[in-house]
């Protein structure tokens, strides 16, 4: 059995952008982390070290799952760190893309290694190879490169790249690693210049500069037609180039000129004149506050590269195009935009045709297989699908034969011919796998034990699917099902897992079922989020029709819902990620624990549409705060955050606000979320689960209630919340504190469903929630008011 890779204790060498939120992140998974950085001027060596570490607190979006984690992050000078070292399991070099100034890192750090230290590289593209030859015989083997991508936190990828001496054991414990500790998906990569990810997405970036150059499209027109309307970020392409630094791009592009002297695109690999000038004059994206977008008090401004001043950005895709792109089938819409004269067709045409081109010429060279590119692609850059799956998924041998025609007739960037592989093959991905050009084969995917822990991996286009399992029930709004026969599933599909009476009726009819059939019960939902809370849309058409009487009744039925899960005879568990808003939070709240994904954003946040929550999570959190060793503190701070419509930052933070319990379970991989509740529900069944009994609560009473009504007059008096806001948070407070009664009264729990249900149904009656809830369903963000 091969030994697990469990560092005790990790460092971070460079605490520029990229290395303090490695370091971040590593500290997110609970490990302690070194950072160290050069000295700065002065008397203390390690200021610049502790400067970097303060800037984690205040980057956006944070790179810290909670502030806390901060503690775990010791930065120290090279002066002072380098005896630490010796502690240190896997050190993790971040330093500037230059292979000197890493060979010169490495001899100053390898004598204070360990006997067994990992070392390895964040290189985002400089030779493994090369870089491995400064070190001593014994370290070869225990050097790699481990390429995150920015930002750490969010960004799924780690290219995991062998040097020529590293052990291919230490590549599978590192990969085991990175996937269940890190939470990340790794792509094997091979040590060629920028791997995979880089290697085809930045070409596909200096394609469509060159394109939208060539046909005269500016940036912000470009960027919403290579956005969301082709499966890409809203990032897009210029916006993405802001975020990762033009500067940074400019040396990733610099070094790809210099190492692919040979490639058949290499006069690509130049930023346009224009780009250079902001580098040169320090506008260097977001960081900087400018780059080809700048953010001003009147809105997002954007550069015009004509005139080199920046115009308000207003893009606005042609009609024409527009209906191009409408059309749902991919081979009509691709031949509608290639037959297209319109400059924007022409583009749109133009960088899928060339990134196919590139991608198929250079796969044996870059890639392991077909899935690796496309995996890459979509983890590093935000497609929603790779480049393979794109052209598959239009049509494999019409879109060869007409990127051979545009080929043949000079009309394509270079004029390599398509690989013969292309030509004898329907598809790259098929149920056995996927193409392997190096070797001419079908490749499966990796058999490592780790991805045993992955039911529902993220799957390529013609790839074999897994097993749905067995159903027990289904409607419209939920399904319930089992993988073994034993643990049921309960997964909610509706959009977005809002919650209506279909919904609740489902659950309902579907927990009696699990009641019957099932040793224990997860509630799981494969695509995030994982419940967006309450269906606005229906309460809406209830409040339409005038009858605050139905919406007494929806509200009856939701809490009844929660409860029933609360007290159902077998173990429940909640398996969220993505938000749990609302509802979706409130239910996750009755569940017996919870298994939740790392990115896992979890709030009552019900005030902003002018509610309260009222599907017992007032109850619950009045419940929850009594049990703490200072009830009235931990009420009012929690009181705090549902006035404010707080929602956690991840789901370690969510534990902050009071959602998640000590025992509940954070996992840092998405995709490991259902094989770790199925494990946490089994454990509860298999240990003689008792289901919780009813009780009673203490509640604050008046004590609390005044507490409270001094904290909402203080957010009225200072600006921070209206005169309806203050109404709703009173009514909250009541709930929470059981109304005017003494303090220390224990009270049942229906004594405050029914005061939620009521503090509801009153606020529905009022035109300012009314007006909240429609201005959210049409606009998509709370009004003030």
């Amino acid at each position: 059995m091969t030994r697990p890779f469990r560092p005790r204790r990790c460092a971070v060498l460079g605490a520029g952008v990229m290395g303090a939120q490695i370091a971040a992140h590593l500290a997110n998974a609970g490990m302690p982390v070194l950072l160290l950085e050069l000295a700065g001027e002065g008397d203390d060596p390690d200021a610049a070290a502790s400067a970097a570490a303060a800037r984690l607190t205040k980057l956006r979006p944070p790179p810290l799952a909670t502030p806390e984690a901060l503690a775990l992050v010791e930065p120290l000078s090279y002066d002072n760190g380098l005896s630490a070292l010796a502690n240190c399991d896997l050190v993790i070099e971040a330093i500037a893309e230059r292979t000197d100034l890493k060979r010169e890192l490495y001899e100053r750090i390898v004598p204070h290694l360990g006997p067994d230290a990992v070392l390895a590289s964040n290189t985002s593209g400089l030779s493994l190879s090369v870089l491995q030859e400064t070190l001593p015989e014994d370290v070869r083997p225990r050097f790699c490169g481990i390429h995150f991508f920015n930002p750490p936190r969010y960004m799924h990828l780690v290219e995991l790249v062998p040097a020529a001496a590293t052990d291919d054991d230490l590549l599978d414990r590192l990969e085991t690693f990175l996937v269940t500790r890190i939470g990340k998906g790794v792509v094997r990569a091979k040590d060629v210049p920028n791997f995979v990810a880089n290697r085809v997405g930045v070409f596909s970036m200096l394609s469509t500069f060159h394109h939208a150059a060539d046909l005269g499209i500016a940036p912000d027109v470009v960027d919403a037609l290579t956005g969301p309307a082709i499966g890409r970020p809203k990032s897009a392409t210029y916006r993405t180039a802001d975020v990762v630094g033009l500067d940074t791009l400019g040396h990733v592009v610099d070094a790809s000129a210099r190492a692919l002297e040979d490639d058949p695109w290499h006069r690509l690999y130049a930023l346009p004149q224009w780009i250079a000038g902001l580098i040169e004059r320090g506008a260097v994206g977001q960081k900087a506050g400018a780059g080809v977008y700048r953010k001003t008090k009147g809105g997002i401004e954007v550069l015009d590269t004509e005139t080199g001043a920046y115009r308000p950005n207003a893009p606005v895709i042609a009609d024409q195009v527009q209906g191009l792109l409408a059309e749902r089938d991919a081979l009509a819409r691709m031949a509608a935009l290639r037959g297209c004269d319109h400059p924007e067709a022409q583009l749109l045409w133009r960088i899928h045709r060339d990134v196919w081109h590139y991608a198929a010429v250079h796969l044996q060279d870059i890639a392991h297989t077909a899935r690796d590119v496309d995996l890459a692609i979509r983890w590093g850059f935000g497609w929603g699908r790779g480049p393979f799956e794109q052209w598959q998924d239009t049509g494999w041998g019409r879109v060869a034969a007409w990127i051979s025609e545009d080929i043949t007739a000079g009309r394509a960037l270079a004029d390599t011919p398509l690989p013969p592989w292309v030509m004898e093959q329907d598809a790259v991905h098929v149920a056995a796998g996927s193409w392997d050009a190096a070797n001419g084969g079908v490749v499966a995917r990796s058999k490592l034990p780790v991805y045993k822990r992955q039911h529902f991996p993220d799957r390529v286009t013609g790839e074999a699917t897994e097993e749905h399992g067995e159903s027990w029930f289904e409607n419209d709004a939920v399904r319930l099902w089992t993988l073994d026969g034993e643990i049921g599933i309960l997964s909610v599909q509706t959009k977005m897992g809002t919650l209506g009476t279909a919904a609740l009726d489902g659950i309902v009819e579907a927990l009696g079922v699990a009641c019957d059939r099932a040793s224990a019960l997860v509630l799981w939902r494969r695509d995030a989020p994982f419940c967006a809370g309450a269906d606005l849309s229906e309460i809406g058409s209830v409040l339409a029709s005038g009858s605050l009487d139905k919406v007494d009744a929806l509200i009856r039925q939701f809490q009844q819902m929660t409860m029933q899960l609360r007290h159902a005879p077998i173990p429940v568990v909640g398996a969220p990620h993505g938000v749990a808003l609302g509802g979706g939070c409130e239910v996750l709240m009755h569940c017996d624990r919870l298994v939740a994904g790392f990115e896992t954003y979890a709030g009552l946040v019900e005030i902003g549409v002018g509610l309260l929550p009222a599907g017992a999570g007032l109850k619950e959190t009045a419940r929850r705060a009594a049990l703490t060793a200072d009830p009235l503190k931990t009420l009012m701070e929690r009181f705090g955050f549902i006035a404010k419509a707080a929602a956690s930052a991840s789901a370690d933070d969510a534990r902050r606000l009071g959602y998640l319990r000590d025992a509940d379970v954070v996992v840092m991989n998405v995709h490991e979320v259902l094989h770790a509740a199925l494990a946490t529900a089994r454990g509860m069944a298999e240990t003689g689960y008792r289901p919780p009994l009813p009780g009673q609560v203490i509640v604050a009473g008046s004590t609390g209630l005044a507490n409270l009504k001094g904290m909402i007059a203080n957010l009225h008096a200072g600006g921070f919340a209206s005169d309806h806001d203050a109404l709703c948070a009173t009514r909250i407070a009541e709930v929470m504190c059981g109304g005017d009664v003494d303090p220390g009264t224990a009270v049942d729990e229906q004594w405050l469903l029914d005061r939620e249900r009521h503090a509801f149904v009153e606020l529905c009656g009022t035109e300012k929630t009314r007006d909240r809830i429609a201005h959210m369903m049409t606009a998509g963000k709370p009004l003030r008011n």
